[in-house]
């Protein structure tokens, strides 16, 4: 299959394109607990308002706001949880945080501005406001407060985070829907690759390092996994692999190895001949021979929702295929910036792509005369000039050193991509460039603090 047959594409056409064939999968019904890193399918509503009855913010007594100061007696106590009497007039009632309101009371007067008396005859407790409230409703949360009955806490297409969890099970949702969640399939192909637990390296052979880390990147994604091994490069088994993946109802099949243009690489024949491969090569560094291809394969599920960007036939089911290079780097490179934002829009994501900042470079960078970059780096946070104060510093971009697609360990403190231009020169250090997000900002290098800053520690 002769290389002319595929046009460049870039990485921003590449991602336009597999994104359009992308669709949003359906749903399905979980508990709250264990919908963690899902998307919500349908919009979540309060069935009653929060919180459910005037609420103490503080401990202290209820009273009436127009009694003023004074000394009163204590009629009874107002524990979180319990149902309060009514608050009859010159009384007050001991109440904790967060205890129903009894009637009666309009306000709540904190236990600093109150002083303990001797009981009283009859043994009742005593006590005197010295400071009374400025006004009715002084430290009350009044009911629905926090939420009104039939508010929308979640929306559809919200990200569900620990603080949704939260949320959910204020709200009594003990299960909700969510889009479903990708199913993944991934092989690496290659005569020369052993399993990763093999013990010695002859003959040229080398351990597949490519499939347990594509694997891991799409369980961090979200996604169900498959593991189909490794395939040899022999047509047979690479279609063997292929009718696993139909089969067993992957959503994504994502291969490493085999889509360059050589005798052995045999993908892209085998997709062309049962799909449709809509780009081969992508104006890149590194990940050059990236392949894209869509399958209609017989589907037993029902077909996904109307109203999607991809086209579907009645009796089958769209497979996405991504076909990355055998490159380690390449591979999870070319997998972060366009696998994954596929794998977001199915799961549901409104704004799937990766996230962009700006950051200053921290070293000359040489640059590609022919292709874009996609720079491993490192970002921190630097501090501005002369030490000032961290709201006028910026994201630092620090190399990871040699860019070789096979130097795996590139990637090993990457958090982010710098998007770098092709040109027949060097970027000078000290440049503003934008740079693609790729891991959690929230493990990078935490940058030094003099002693004296106050509330902030060095690490």
């Amino acid at each position: 299959m002769p290389e002319a047959l595929y046009k460049f594409v870039s990485i921003p056409e590449a991602q336009a394109i597999s994104l359009r064939e992308t669709a949003c999968l359906g749903s399905d019904t979980v508990a709250f607990t264990e919908a963690l890193g899902q998307v919500v399918a349908e919009d979540v509503l309060a069935p009653e308002p929060l919180p459910p009855f005037p609420a103490s913010i503080k401990d202290g007594y209820a009273v009436r706001f127009a009694e003023g100061t004074g000394d009163f007696s204590v009629a009874f106590e107002v524990l979180a949880g319990t149902l309060p009497a009514k608050l009859e007039p010159g009384s007050i009632a001991y109440i904790t945080t967060g205890a129903a309101v009894p009637s009666g009371a309009d306000a709540v007067v904190q236990i600093e501005n109150t002083e303990q008396l001797p009981p009283a005859a009859d043994g009742k407790r005593r006590v005197r406001i010295k400071q009374a409230a400025s006004c009715a409703g002084e430290d009350i949360r009044p009911t629905g407060s926090d939420i009104k009955a039939g508010a929308q806490v979640l929306r559809r297409g919200d990200l569900i985070d620990p603080a949704e969890i939260g949320l959910l099970a204020t709200v009594g949702a003990s299960s909700l829907k969510v889009v479903k969640q990708p199913l993944v399939a991934v092989m690496s192909t290659g005569d020369e690759l052993l399993e990763p637990g093999a013990s010695q390296l002859d003959g040229g052979k080398i351990r597949d390092a490519n499939r347990p880390m594509l694997l891991a990147a799409a369980c961090s994604a979200g996604c169900k996994v498959m593991d189909l091994g490794i395939a040899t490069d022999r047509v047979g088994q690479l279609e063997q692999r292929l009718q696993s993946a139909i089969k067993g109802g992957a959503d994504v099949l994502i291969t490493s190895g085999g889509v360059s243009m050589g005798d052995k690489d045999l993908v892209k024949p085998l997709l062309e001949h049962h799909g449709r491969v809509h780009f081969g090569k992508v104006r890149m560094k590194p990940g050059k021979p990236l392949t894209f291809a869509t399958l209609d394969v017989p589907c037993s599920e029902s077909i996904p929702d109307s109203g999607t960007e991809a086209n579907f036939s009645q009796g089958t089911r769209r497979m996405l295929v991504f076909g990355l290079p055998g490159n380690p780097v390449s591979s999870i490179v070319t997998f972060k910036l366009v696998v994954l934002p596929c794998l977001r829009k199915m799961a549901g994501w409104q704004e799937p792509g990766l996230r962009r900042v700006h950051a200053r470079t921290q070293q000359d960078i040489k640059l590609d005369a022919v292709r874009p970059e996609y720079h491993r780096a490192t970002l921190s946070w630097a501090r501005g000039p002369d030490g000032a104060d961290d709201l006028q510093g910026e994201f630092a971009g620090a190399s990871t050193g040699g860019q070789l697609s096979s130097r795996l360990l590139s990637m090993r403190s990457a958090n982010a991509l710098l998007e770098l231009p092709a040109a027949k020169s060097v970027l000078p250090a000290g440049s503003t460039v934008s740079a693609l997000l790729i891991e959690d900002l929230g493990k990078m290098p935490i940058p030094e603090v003099p002693p004296e800053t106050p509330g902030l520690s060095s690490s």
